[in-house]
């Protein structure tokens, strides 16, 4: 919702600042600028990516809007809970448990424990997963990433077609201001894509993909504890040590003795 809100608000506040300056909203919209730098722009992301993966840009803007919800604390109880009835009943003690458990990643870690499955090829797998899902949040980011840039350099392409029109018929008067309109509200459009759109998507994105990494890879070190049978209080010090530094006080401050 935030990134909603921020978005919004930047484009109002250009338009506003834009009023105060004695502009209205109508004189930035034109037709012919929004086809080269919005349209223009969308067809060479078509050429980039294959369509099916091109629809999915939606996808991804949703994403960008979520709130995080990434509980390290829950986390770490739940780990330490499991740690300590592997400890007390073993390993096959959690079957039962991980039903419960939602996240398809540490449900299918502590399967592969429970399977006992060699600890080398759980976090080779496990590993791999993680990968996997980097490599689709690079996909995302990169979508608009490449957006950022095609767009502001459409909106040159309409400032150089403005401009040439412009010069072609310097003798008619009437042409310059509707030329002169297309080179610089092309240029408008890109510059407004780019940096109230596009680059704060990638911003949120990226911090959300950190974020869903440093659960996974406490995630990781906690299902390989399971395995070695270390005892909860070394669990618990590992997992807390991924956290940052002011997590990690707010943490210990929430759960001391």
């Amino acid at each position: 919702m935030e990134v909603l809100i921020g978005i919004s608000l930047g484009f109002v506040i250009v338009f506003v600042g834009a009023a105060v300056g004695g502009g209205t909203p109508d004189i930035y919209w034109d037709i012919p600028s929004f086809f080269i730098t919005v349209m223009g722009s969308m067809s060479a992301m078509l050429t980039s990516y294959p369509l099916p993966d091109l629809k999915k840009i939606t996808v991804y803007f949703k994403i960008s809007m979520r709130k995080p919800n990434f509980d390290y604390a829950d986390l770490i109880h739940t780990l330490s809970t499991f740690a300590e009835t592997a400890r007390k009943e073993g390993l096959l003690a959690l079957e039962d448990k991980i039903v419960d458990v939602d996240d398809p990643f540490l449900r299918k870690g502590i399967q592969l424990a429970i399977d006992g499955v060699d600890e080398e090829m759980i976090k080779s797998t496990l590993e791999k997963d993680l990968q996997k899902m980097e490599e689709r949040h690079r996909v995302a980011t990169g979508m608009f990433d490449q957006w950022a840039t095609l767009a502001p350099s459409f909106g040159m392409i309409g400032t150089l077609m403005g401009l040439v029109i412009m010069l072609k018929n310097m003798e008619d008067i009437s042409s310059i201001g509707p030329a002169m309109a297309v080179a610089l509200i092309t240029t408008f459009y890109g510059a407004l894509i780019a940096n109230a759109l596009c680059i704060p998507i990638i911003r949120k994105l990226e911090i959300l993909h950190n974020q869903e990494v440093l659960q996974r890879e406490m995630m990781m070190e906690g299902i390989l504890s399971l395995v070695h049978g270390e005892n909860v209080r070394l669990l618990k010090d590992k997992l807390v040590s991924f956290l940052p530094r002011e997590m990690r006080a707010a943490f210990e401050e929430d759960h001391s003795d």
